[in-house]
């Protein structure tokens, strides 16, 4: 394993961590400034809408895993399909399964580290 591809496991890693402990500013600070997500029925957003999303749930408690299943690095770019179940739990909620796909791109910043830039989350309810 490359120093590239274990730096873009562990960022995956740490976003999911920092989500179980509704860390936001972690997770804000894995994303490029211009990250740009796309998900169904809704037109693409950036980090501002996510982190305005991410606040507007509370004390959500969030549970999940991430199976990276291809990842490609092509000099500062990289581009990852990942499988991710996760439960998002309302306070006093019954859990809110949901699973699926995403594609990410992921771009080498100025500073060395690697960042999500583009995801298109796939990820859909599971009855």
């Amino acid at each position: 394993m490359t120093e590239d591809e274990r730096a873009i496991r562990e960022l995956v890693a740490t976003w999911m961590a920092a989500s179980r402990a509704g860390d936001l500013d972690t997770v804000l600070g894995l994303m490029t400034e211009d990250v740009v997500f796309m998900v169904p029925g809704r037109a693409p957003f950036g980090k501002a809408a996510y982190a305005a999303q991410s606040r507007g749930m509370g004390e959500a408690r969030l549970e999940g895993t991430s199976d990276i299943r291809e990842l490609r690095i092509l000099g500062d770019w990289a581009f990852m399909q990942n499988h991710i179940e996760i439960a998002l739990t309302p306070p006093g909620g019954k859990p809110q399964r949901r699973a699926g796909d995403t594609l990410t791109i992921l771009r080498k910043e100025a500073d060395g580290r690697w960042r999500l830039a583009r995801d298109a989350n796939l990820v859909m309810e599971v009855p």
